[in-house]
């Protein structure tokens, strides 16, 4: 553990002239063709400035947002320091783990395995993913084949090494990728369990989307005089993104975002909301009038959420309906719209939810859908991202001209959707329920009743 005397920060800036190649890292050769020929010459800004501090074996924070290549810029360093353990024998003893990763979300861990996999393809190092919603004992036999490079989430790491199934004392390289998210998410005191069970002397590298005092603490109590590089721009938004908001209430919101899907064309839309219970309801009614769609969130299991992924990724989906946890690290090309259903509490959420898509100089556009309740969330992510954004009606249809399309079931789904999942309605009589006492829309009440059977006259 360090003391705050011993925390000193050399802070590199990002600058806009660079002429660097990935030739003048000094990489290896093998490492060196394998990247160019995925069509990669000069690194970005993250890559440029720590790459050369992880070859040299320095502990570094870096920070940098969703899609600026933060995920090379610790994956190419480790392989070519790995590589002189490279061995071609299959004998285990061969291939002892040599670097952790450790990544917040099964998502991310599949996304960072597979460019480890992308960079060595030319190589004999061995890699492997752990996460939770996978078969144990397969994982657990994986292990005994040996790999140098391990990424895993907390939950499962720990798992395998209470097992006994995973080795831990040759590690020399560990990674806290996505660090801020880890700490939201409560994964610290897994993170300090898993880093006290590690050698003593290891280099460790941080990445963060953001910096804030929480990562600098985190670098405090882990890093032995880190280098920080910040190649942030503060609270920004690409300006490919187009930004705007409908004012919808919230009890039209579902019939809103059915029109906007069928008003523009479905290439690659991504829909966040607030909670698991309303991504849930609203993959189901957008999918019940023939959207191709699919949804991702904590409560589900691991195969399906990875054939969501993949199947929006090769377009066999149009729509991904999110929650922030699980689309946290998530990385698609050529995503052309963002949704949110739900404006988020957390501007910072925001940020990362249309970072989504107008990526790599590709336009695109971030839509809101504010209930007047909601307005005040809005105001604050203007504040915090300096932006404007506009606030427009959205001229469709009425309920009424919807009667014939919509059935009872899409209809109660409208509008329970807006009750708080921990917020349960009582049914008082046949013909009428009583929302509680803090819930906002009182007036849906009535309908509320039909929907579930009343008449909805007392």
């Amino acid at each position: 553990m360090n003391n705050v005397n011993d925390f000193n920060l050399r802070k590199e800036i990002e600058k806009d002239d660079s002429t660097f190649s990935f030739s003048d890292f000094g990489l290896n050769k093998i490492l060196l063709d394998t990247i160019i020929s995925i069509g990669h010459t000069k690194p970005t800004p993250i890559q440029e400035k720590s790459i050369p501090l992880i070859l040299e074996g320095r502990d570094v924070i870096g920070a940098a947002q969703t899609g600026t290549g933060k995920t090379a810029a610790f994956v190419v360093p480790i392989i070519n320091r790995l590589l002189p353990f490279a061995n071609p024998s299959s004998s285990p003893a061969r291939h002892l783990l040599r670097s952790l990763i450790l990544v917040p979300t099964r998502e991310l861990a599949s996304q960072v395995y597979e460019s480890i996999k992308i960079y060595s393809k030319n190589t004999n190092l061995r890699s492997l993913v752990l996460f939770g919603g996978t078969d144990h004992n397969s994982q657990e036999d994986k292990l005994r084949l040996g790999s140098e490079i391990l990424v895993a989430t907390p939950g499962r790491l720990i798992a395998h090494m209470e097992q006994g199934s995973l080795h831990t004392q040759n590690i020399s390289i560990l990674v806290l990728d996505e660090a801020d998210r880890m700490l939201d998410m409560g994964f610290m005191p897994d993170v300090d369990k898993i880093v006290n069970a590690l050698p003593k002397y290891k280099q460790i590298l941080l990445f963060s989307a953001t910096f804030s005092n929480s990562i600098r603490k985190i670098g405090l109590s882990y890093l032995n005089n880190p280098v920080e590089i910040d190649v942030t721009v503060p609270n920004s938004i690409a300006d490919t993104v187009e930004q705007i908001s409908y004012m919808v209430p919230n009890q039209n919101k579902l019939l809103a975002i059915l029109f906007i899907l069928q008003s523009k064309p479905l290439e690659s839309v991504i829909i966040f909301t607030n909670t698991k219970l309303a991504t849930i309801k609203l993959s189901s009614f957008l999918f019940s009038k023939n959207i191709k769609c699919d949804s991702i969130h904590g409560d589900k299991n691991q195969i399906d959420r990875t054939i969501a992924l993949e199947n929006f990724r090769n377009g066999s989906l149009n729509v991904l309906v999110a929650t922030d946890v699980a689309a946290r690290g998530l990385d698609v090309v050529g995503v052309s719209y963002v949704i949110n259903f739900d404006v988020p509490f957390n501007p910072e959420d925001y940020v990362h939810r249309i970072g989504r898509t107008g990526r790599a100089n590709n336009k695109g556009s971030a839509i809101s859908l504010c209930s007047y309740e909601e307005e005040t969330c809005l105001l604050n992510i203007e504040k915090f991202t300096g932006s404007k954004i506009p606030r427009l009606k959205l001229n469709m249809p009425s309920f009424s001209n919807y009667d014939d399309s919509f059935d009872k079931n899409s209809l109660k789904s409208s509008i329970l959707l807006d009750i708080d999942p921990l917020l349960e309605p009582k049914r008082v009589s046949k013909n009428r329920v009583v929302l509680p006492a803090n819930y906002k829309n009182r007036r849906n009440e009535k309908k509320i009743a039909i929907l579930l059977g009343g008449t909805g006259r007392d």
